[in-house]
């Protein structure tokens, strides 16, 4: 891992993750644009075949973009990750497009490109606890080098971003089991739980 990433994972340690503001403002302090630019190309270009696989079989795609998974480490509440998006002909519906939020709480940076970005209110469901509407709070363009963190528990919108965008982001461990989402087209909502934690459903279900 580059000494500037490793860095990061220091002062990461040494802030309190439960105050996810003071996790922003670690994470303002460390970051600067151009610079984080050339130091994860330089981090990218100096793994080896075994790291190189390590961080792919990390990272997915996603219908919006792919997402490099840079650093997870178990000990560590927190990882480091690169989002490529996708020119904006390449996005299928439903995920960044739609009113969503995350399992997790997140800090992120612009390195190139831009987007969009909205945030929401939603109204939940009492019996199923899906989001029955959304209601636009605020829109914003966001360009490279422009910062910012949403909670688990805030709900956002990327309805476009420029081609070549791409975003560096410190996430937290999930704080919740599923996510949800709400398509303002259709007007249904969606609960999302990760693969990976229906297992022991699976099991009982079989």
């Amino acid at each position: 891992m580059s000494t500037a990433l490793s860095e990061l994972a220091d002062r990461m340690r040494r802030t309190p993750v439960r105050r996810w503001s003071a996790v922003h403002d670690t994470f303002g302090s460390w970051m600067d644009g151009p610079a984080l630019r050339s130091m994860l190309r330089a981090h990218l270009l100096s793994l080896g075949p075994e790291r190189a696989a390590a961080l792919a079989e990390r990272s997915r795609e996603t219908t919006t973009h792919f997402a490099w998974c840079l650093r997870d480490r178990a000990a560590e509440p927190f990882t480091f990750w690169l989002h490529e998006y996708k020119p904006q002909t390449d996005w299928r519906p439903g995920y960044a497009d739609s009113v969503h939020n995350h399992r997790y709480h997140f800090c992120t940076v612009i390195l190139s490109g831009g987007y969009l970005h909205e945030r929401y209110a939603t109204t939940l469901d009492p019996d199923t606890g899906l989001i029955t509407s959304a209601t636009l709070l605020r829109r914003t363009e966001c360009h490279a080098g422009d910062s910012g963190y949403l909670l688990a528990d805030e709900f956002h919108r990327i309805p476009v971003a420029a081609d070549s965008t791409m975003t560096f982001l410190v996430k937290s461990r999930p704080v919740t089991r599923a996510s949800l989402s709400f398509d303002p087209a259709t007007r249904i909502g969606h609960r999302h739980v990760p693969v990976e934690s229906r297992l022991e459903e699976l099991t009982g279900r079989i």
